[in-house]
C-alpha cells in the first residue's frame, strides 16, 4: 500500500489578495513611470522652444529662478491664495446651486420646457462677455469677480446634471416602480446614483472653466491674484513672471481636478470601469 502525498493547493481566496496587491503595485509603478516620462517630454519641448529663440521664450531655469524670487518675497503665495479663494467660492456656489437646478429640470418636463431655452441661451454667452455688465451693476469689488466664476461653474454643472437625469435608464425607473417605490424613493435611490458620474464630470469641466475665467475676472480692479500679476507682467514683457503664474494656475487646478476625480472613483464604485 503506497502513501499518497498531497501537495497543498492554494485556493482562489488565498491567491486573489496577493495577486490583486501585485497588480495594484504594478499599475501604480507604471503610472508613476508614465507620469515621469510625460514631465520629461514636456521639459524637453520647453527647452527646444527656448533654444529656438521663439520671441524671447524663457528658459526653465529663468522661470524657476523667478518663482524662487516671488516665493521669497511672498508675492507668489499671496497671489495664489487670492485666486484660489475666488475660484473656491465661485466654483462651490455654482456647483451647489447647479446640482439641484439640474435635478429639477431633468425630473420635471414642464419646468424643463419653460427654462431650458434660457439655460441654453446663457450657456452660449461667454461669461467674460458679461464683465462690463457686472462692473456697472456690482461695482469693482470682489462680488463681480466671484459672480463671473460662479456663472462659469454653474452653467457647466447644471447642463451635466440635467443630462445625467435624462440619461437614466427608464428600465431601472420602471423596475423600481413595479416593486412599489414611490417617486421620491425612485429619485433618491435610482436617479441620483445614476446621475452622479455626469455631475462629477460637469464639476470637473466647471472647475476648468472657473480657472480659465479667473484670469479675466481679475481684470476688474484686482490688487492681487495670479491673473492680475500676469496682466501686470504683460505690460513690461516679463515672460518669466507670466510663466510662473501659468504654471501655478495649472498645478493648483490639476490638484483640485485630481481631488474631484478621487471623489468620483469613491462615489461611483458600482460603475464598471475599464482597467487601465
Amino acid at each position: 500500500m503506497t502513501d499518497t502525498v498531497t501537495s497543498p493547493v492554494a485556493t482562489p481566496t488565498q491567491v486573489a489578495p496577493k495577486q490583486r496587491g501585485a497588480n495594484g503595485s504594478a499599475r501604480i509603478a507604471r503610472r508613476l513611470a508614465l507620469g515621469l516620462l510625460s514631465a520629461l517630454i514636456g521639459l524637453a519641448v520647453w527647452i527646444a522652444l527656448w533654444r529656438a529663440g521663439l520671441n524671447g521664450f524663457p528658459s526653465p531655469l529663468a522661470v524657476l529662478g523667478r518663482a524662487g524670487e516671488m516665493a521669497k518675497t511672498g508675492v507668489l503665495f499671496t497671489d495664489a491664495w487670492a485666486s484660489l479663494k475666488r475660484v473656491l467660492i465661485g466654483f462651490a456656489l455654482g456647483s451647489l446651486l447647479a446640482i439641484p437646478c439640474g435635478f429639477v429640470l431633468g425630473w420635471y418636463p414642464t419646468i424643463r420646457t419653460i427654462f431650458d431655452p434660457y439655460l441654453q441661451f446663457f450657456r452660449m454667452v461667454p461669461p467674460l462677455a458679461i464683465i462690463p455688465l457686472t462692473i456697472v451693476l456690482m461695482g469693482i469689488g470682489e462680488t463681480p469677480k466671484i459672480f463671473i466664476i460662479f456663472l462659469a461653474a454653474f452653467l457647466s454643472a447644471v447642463v451635466a446634471t440635467l443630462q445625467g437625469v435624462l440619461s437614466v435608464d427608464r428600465t431601472l425607473i420602471n423596475a423600481a416602480r413595479v416593486l412599489g417605490a414611490r417617486d421620491f424613493t425612485v429619485f433618491v435611490r435610482v436617479v441620483v446614483p445614476a446621475s452622479t458620474p455626469f455631475i462629477l464630470v460637469g464639476m470637473r469641466i466647471g472647475l476648468g472653466a472657473s480657472w480659465a475665467t479667473v484670469v479675466a475676472a481679475e481684470l476688474i480692479a484686482a490688487q492681487a491674484g495670479l491673473g492680475y500679476r500676469m496682466q501686470q507682467a504683460q505690460q513690461f514683457y516679463d515672460l518669466p513672471t507670466i510663466f510662473v503664474d501659468l504654471v501655478a494656475i495649472g498645478l493648483i487646478g490639476l490638484v483640485m481636478d485630481r481631488l474631484i476625480l478621487l471623489a468620483e472613483k469613491r462615489l461611483t464604485r458600482w460603475q464598471e470601469r475599464r482597467a487601465g
